[in-house]
């Protein structure tokens, strides 16, 4: 993200920049030339994810499914081992698309505000809604990791940038909406499922972030609720 309240963070160790989704890794078995031949203890769950052949075995195919898969989604290491961080971001698309068109069924972003966007950490979801009435979304999106962590409560978008770039790492981010101390709604040239989550602003892929932008504009309201597993 491109917080400049944050110039002191410390850098993430490699471990915390392989948590999925703020799950634990785990321990995985060492690499093999291309893909392990090992049964992963989630190999059930994500067989029957990738419509494969549910048998809690592991095989070449399912291997070459689950690799692809993870290579996707910048899923580290990528060699088919069907374990929790693979499991973690599959578990939470299956939550996600569970949510369809009641993304604020809970009641949780207010509805007395006008036009809203509205950010639930806990799917990784994000909206517009004008009143009740859903105006966009719900789309997923990639908020802050441990440590990064986006901020919840109610804010205002105080900065829009189409084409900033980050001061603080030397990154662009497409679309730029900031609404609390430099933490914004941005492009990102990632998966929106790749762990383990950004510096604190809210990715969006770059179709979603341009429609934001379209649709949101200074001074509206940005409410921000629930806890990203993990953090």
């Amino acid at each position: 993200m491109g917080d400049r309240g944050r110039r002191g963070a410390v850098a993430l160790t490699i471990t915390g920049l392989l948590t999925p989704l703020a799950l634990a890794l785990g321990t995985a078995p060492a690499q093999a030339a291309s893909c392990t031949t090992q049964t992963g203890p989630y190999q059930k769950q994500v067989e029957k994810f990738l419509g494969r052949p549910v048998d809690g075995k592991q095989s070449a195919a399912d291997c070459k499914a689950i690799k692809a898969f993870q290579t996707k989604h910048g899923i580290t290491p990528n060699i088919g081992y069907a374990g929790s961080v693979t499991w973690g971001v599959m578990d939470l698309m299956n939550k996600q698309k569970a949510v369809g068109k009641n993304p604020n069924k809970a009641g949780k972003c207010p509805t007395n505000k006008g036009r809203i966007a509205c950010v639930n950490l806990t799917l990784q979801l994000s909206w517009i809604q004008d009143g009740k009435k859903l105006v966009y979304g719900p789309v997923p999106v990639r908020t802050g990791r441990d440590g990064y962590e986006t901020r919840t409560g109610l804010k205002k978008i105080y900065w829009r940038d189409i084409d900033h770039v980050s001061s603080i790492y030397d990154v662009p981010m497409p679309y730029s909406q900031f609404f609390d101390g430099g933490q914004a709604f941005h492009a990102a040239a990632v998966s929106m499922w790749n762990p383990p989550g950004s510096r604190g602003c809210v990715n969006l892929t770059k179709t979603d972030a341009k429609k934001y932008w379209s649709l949101l504009k200074k001074g509206d309201d940005v409410y921000v609720y629930g806890r990203k597993p993990g953090t």
